[in-house]
Parts: C-alpha cells; sequence; structure tokens
C-alpha cells in the first residue's frame, strides 16, 4: 500500500522547518549603481516620496541626496541603496566632478593671452601717438596684442607738425598709418590738423587720425584709481600735469615731479577697465586699421 503521503501530497509544499530553501523563493534583484546626477527622477522606497534630485551634499560627515517633488517640498535622504527608478532598485553614487572649462588667461586688453607667442615680425603700418605717456600707456594695456601683429607705436612729441610727417611716411595700401591725438573735438585746434592731414595724397583710406576728448591723456585713466571721482578742472593757462598733481596733493614742483607722478598714475592702471572708453575704443579701432592686410 502506498505511503500516506503518496497518496496525499503535501498541498503547502515541503516543510517549512527542513533543511534548505524552498524551491519557489525567488533572489531579488540586484540594485544598479546609478550616478546622483542633478535633474534625476528617482523614488525614495521605504517613504515612496519621488523626486528629482537637486543635490549632494555632506551633512554631518554623511553624504546625502536632495530629492524635490516638484510642488515645493524636498526632502533629504542618506546617499546609497534604498531608490527606485521604474521600479527598479538602484544605488545611488556620488556624482562624477563636472568637468571644468578650462580658463582663459586674458591679457590686460581682454584679448586671449597667447603664452609663449614670439612678437611678429614688425608691419611697415604704424600707429603715432602724441607723446611718452601716451606711448606708455597704450603698451601697458595692448603691448601684448601689439607685439603678436607686430605693430610699432611711435611718438609725436605734439601734433604740430602731423602734416609734415604724414607727408614723409607716404601712407599707402600696405603702408597704412594709424594716429591717436589728444582733445579731437570740434573746433579744437587738433581737429584742424587732423582735417589737412585726410587731404594729403594717399591719407584716404590709408590714414585715420581718432582721438579722445581730454586735453592729456592722464584724464583717460579713471579718475576713481588715483582716489578722484572726477579729474579736476584745471584753469586754462596752468599745465594740466600740474594741476592735477596739485589738486591730487602729491609733488608737482618740477618736471622731475611730474614724471614720478605718471609713474604712480599708470601703476593703478590694470587693464582697459581701468580707462575711459573713449579711449579703448579708440585703439581698438587703431590697431583694427593698421593690421588690415592688403588684398
Amino acid at each position: 500500500m502506498p505511503a500516506p503521503s503518496d497518496r496525499f501530497p503535501d498541498r503547502y509544499g515541503r516543510d517549512v522547518l527542513s533543511a534548505g530553501p524552498p524551491t519557489h523563493h525567488r533572489r531579488r534583484p540586484a540594485a544598479r549603481e546609478v550616478p546622483a546626477q542633478r535633474d534625476l527622477v528617482v523614488e525614495e522606497a521605504s517613504t515612496g516620496f519621488t523626486g528629482a534630485i537637486t543635490r549632494v551634499e555632506k551633512i554631518a560627515g554623511e553624504l546625502v541626496v536632495e530629492l524635490d517633488d516638484g510642488r515645493g517640498k524636498r526632502r533629504t535622504f542618506p546617499l546609497g541603496p534604498g531608490f527606485m527608478i521604474d521600479g527598479k532598485p538602484v544605488l545611488l553614487t556620488r556624482p562624477a566632478p563636472r568637468a571644468q572649462a578650462p580658463v582663459r588667461k586674458r591679457s590686460a586688453s581682454g584679448s586671449v593671452y597667447v603664452e609663449g607667442a614670439r612678437a611678429r615680425t614688425a608691419r611697415a603700418s604704424r600707429i603715432w601717438v602724441e607723446g611718452t605717456h601716451d606711448a606708455e600707456l597704450v603698451q601697458k594695456v595692448w603691448g601684448h596684442d601689439l607685439r603678436l601683429e607686430g605693430i610699432v607705436v611711435e611718438q609725436l612729441e605734439g601734433a604740430d607738425n602731423l602734416v609734415e610727417r604724414v607727408q614723409d611716411f607716404a601712407p599707402s595700401a600696405g603702408r597704412r598709418l594709424g594716429i591717436l591725438v589728444d582733445h579731437l573735438v570740434p573746433g579744437s585746434k587738433e581737429s584742424r590738423i587732423a582735417a589737412e592731414v585726410m587731404k594729403l595724397p594717399g591719407a584716404r583710406g590709408n590714414v585715420t587720425v581718432l582721438g579722445h576728448p581730454y586735453v592729456d591723456v592722464w584724464q583717460a585713466v579713471r579718475p576713481a584709481r588715483v582716489g578722484l571721482t572726477a579729474w579736476p578742472h584745471i584753469p586754462k593757462g596752468t599745465d594740466i600735469k600740474v594741476g592735477s598733481l596739485a589738486a591730487l596733493g602729491w609733488p608737482h614742483a618740477d618736471k622731475a615731479d611730474v614724471g614720478i607722478g605718471w609713474q604712480r598714475i599708470l601703476s593703478t592702471v590694470r587693464s582697459y577697465a581701468d580707462v575711459e572708453p573713449s579711449l579703448s575704443g579708440r585703439i581698438e579701432e587703431l590697431i583694427d586699421f593698421v593690421t588690415v592686410d592688403p588684398s
């Protein structure tokens, strides 16, 4: 006769106390690792809270992830296991740091600084400025650009002989001339000289005369760089450099004092941002003008 167990099979399966796991047991799926990137939507399994990741940070020595449910409610949970994406378990890991874009070094003029670049062979074209202080300011701010472009800056020692100097230079398509003059305003001596220059043979298209409204290039430096709200008005007949130094309370007795005073002013200029746009814009125009290659 068959044994009772054979005649009446155990409808509930094997004895739960017997050795070995039940044959119907299924293993839970392993959680996959997922970086906790910003805006990734996850569900916290134990609470059912679902939201987009806003940040990962360390609080009391523990990494936590913050979720935003889209309705203004935010909660933080320990970073690691216990999360779901599309109903499947995930283990949130610390996101890889974002690659930082390389910082491009800038020259004083704001252009990209070219490391190790050799100066270009000087072009035939030139930039002329009125005096030593003009040349020093231009070189300090735009020197890197000028070296790369092969542009020589020369000083005129005043604009009175500008017409003769331009005639001697003999400008042409491959020999352009950009000229910066002080106090280029309607009715000034400088504006009359500039008009005469542009009437010279070969000047049209090959010479440009630009200027700033200041009597002296000192005033093109932003007054805040030397502790002023505005450069002082200097009465006609008083040397503007001497008058400016006196207003600043700096020594101004002789030419040596003027030179030292200018160097103090120049030392405050770090970039084009310390120069008035009415000057910096003109310098940029002159550089563009003289670097046009003849077609």
